[in-house]
């Protein structure tokens, strides 16, 4: 299978992605040659932003500071709700410590956070 290879293929592909997008539903057959060239295409462009655009690891400081955001908190309340320090909760959300397991737990349970986030393995 042909791969991209420059970032003009990328963009060309990306502008057929987009208009086969407005062509193509949930409805549409799976035998449907405008839905076949967009599974294709995209398998090209997923290959190709892994390789070009890779995404890290999530780091739980910033999964937890975008959760404190989305439930407008502040430290010293997430220091509440986890029942521990204000001090301690710096260090998590500095990346200068981690969790006990039994810390671990609250911020999956209170915060709702995925444990696979929590254990470093996101």
């Amino acid at each position: 299978m042909k791969r991209i290879v420059t970032q003009i293929e990328y963009e060309a592909i990306m502008t057929r992605v987009n208009e086969l997008m407005e062509i193509v539903d949930d409805l549409t057959p799976a035998t449907d040659k405008n839905l076949i060239e967009l599974d294709f295409l995209t398998d090209l462009v997923v290959a190709y932003e892994k390789e070009h655009y890779p995404i890290g690891k999530l780091l739980l400081s910033d999964v937890m500071k975008s959760r404190m955001e989305d439930m407008n908190i502040t430290q010293q309340t997430l220091a509440e709700m986890l029942e521990i320090s204000p001090p301690r909760v710096s260090e998590y959300l500095n990346g200068k410590s981690e969790p006990t397991l039994q810390i671990a737990r609250r911020i999956h349970k209170r915060l709702n956070i995925d444990a696979n986030i929590i254990l470093g393995s996101i």
